[in-house]
């Protein structure tokens, strides 16, 4: 089983005080137990640090910190997809061709990733985008 996470789930995973941690911490132990693969995009690395950094969570989560949670709990449990340039391009041309505008490029980058990396099940909560931008992948895109 190959899951991939988006960056809504994994800092519910990681913030113990966030709305929707139990649900996201159920499905990330499950997806990192033994004989499962779990998926991140590179960009997503970076997307987990800025809004662990800028969000006002209490307590405040500090850049040190965030490197941390990123370092021990996510990096050792998951493998990280980068799409190549020729990719990006790909995937923001679609977006242009079918109007979408904003932040949407960024969900359509982890989707891109997700099939790069054949993922099984697809975890956000941002499920209305995300199904959205790739009806081929309805089924396997689901909310924790």
């Amino acid at each position: 089983m190959k899951v991939y996470f988006d960056t809504s789930v994994l800092v519910a995973a990681v913030v113990a005080g966030h709305g929707h941690h139990g649900a996201a911490w159920r499905v990330w132990e499950r997806a990192t137990e033994r004989g499962r693969e779990a998926f991140i995009s590179a960009h997503g690395m970076a997307e987990v640090y800025a809004v662990l950094t800028r969000t006002p969570f209490t307590p405040r989560v500090y850049p040190n910190e965030a490197w941390r949670i990123l370092e021990e709990t996510v990096l050792p449990s998951v493998k990280v997809i980068a799409l190549t340039p020729n990719e990006y391009r790909k995937t923001m041309r679609a977006c242009a061709e079918q109007g979408w505008t904003g932040g949407v490029v960024y969900d359509a980058l982890h989707l891109q990733c997700a099939r790069k990396a054949s993922c099984n099940r697809i975890y956000t909560f941002n499920l209305r985008d995300f199904q959205l931008l790739a009806p081929d992948l309805k089924d396997k895109i689901s909310a924790p």
